[in-house]
């Protein structure tokens, strides 16, 4: 048995990297971490294992955090498709599901309590860069010149994938600071900025979410 077969409260989320932004904005905004953190490996790992997760015996709590790559809404049917199973095959109780993300993180009161968020916002495409990349500093002069060096790299030439130029760019931001650290060290060494509009938003849906209930 894994220890995470215990916990009572979880928050499901597809890499390392989404488990130290969590971790690090939670200890920036005095967020207490009454939850374990469950790295799935990837986002169709993470999906196929919803079911599994939210069938724990003595489970209370669980909260999804995924890409929305380019479609938001494909990425928002596939979990509700594995939450439908759970009423479906387990009769489990729980509400009409939203046919869409609430724009400040959905959360789902029934037998479990459940908390969906779509990287970055809810609403745009994108993926934990791009939530990343709204931290960085507002006027920052260097971010710009991120963005133009790896626009500038002929198509032919890239080593990353179509889809990862906002990581690229996220990255090559963080290879200029004065200490150049990975995303979460960055958030906790105050590179990136922890109150931004969207990161506020996203530490309120934790709060919100792994709150005690009375």
């Amino acid at each position: 048995m894994q220890e995470s077969d215990t916990q009572p409260r979880v928050l499901l989320v597809e890499g390392p990297d989404d488990k130290h932004v969590v971790i690090h904005l939670s200890e920036r905004s005095g967020l207490e971490q009454n939850f374990w953190i469950i790295e799935k490996e990837g986002k169709d790992t993470l999906l196929d294992s919803i079911v599994l997760e939210a069938r724990t015996p003595g489970r209370t709590v669980m909260g999804v955090v995924l890409d929305a790559n380019d479609d938001p809404n494909a990425s928002w049917q596939a979990v509700t498709d594995r939450l439908n199973r759970l009423r479906q095959e387990d009769h489990f109780d729980l509400p009409d599901l939203p046919a869409q993300p609430e724009p400040g993180g959905t959360i789902i009161d029934g037998r479990l309590r459940i908390g969906i968020w779509l990287m970055p916002d809810n609403r745009s495409t994108g993926e934990l860069e791009d939530f990343v990349g709204s931290m960085i500093p507002s006027g920052d002069p260097v971010w710009p010149r991120a963005q133009a060096f790896i626009d500038g790299i002929p198509p032919d030439d890239r080593k990353f994938a179509p889809g990862k130029i906002q990581r690229a760019k996220v990255h090559a931001w963080l290879a200029t600071r004065e200490s150049p650290r990975p995303i979460g060290l960055s958030i906790r060494a105050g590179d990136l900025d922890a109150n931004a509009s969207n990161t506020t938003t996203f530490v309120n849906w934790l709060r919100e979410l792994f709150k005690e209930m009375s």
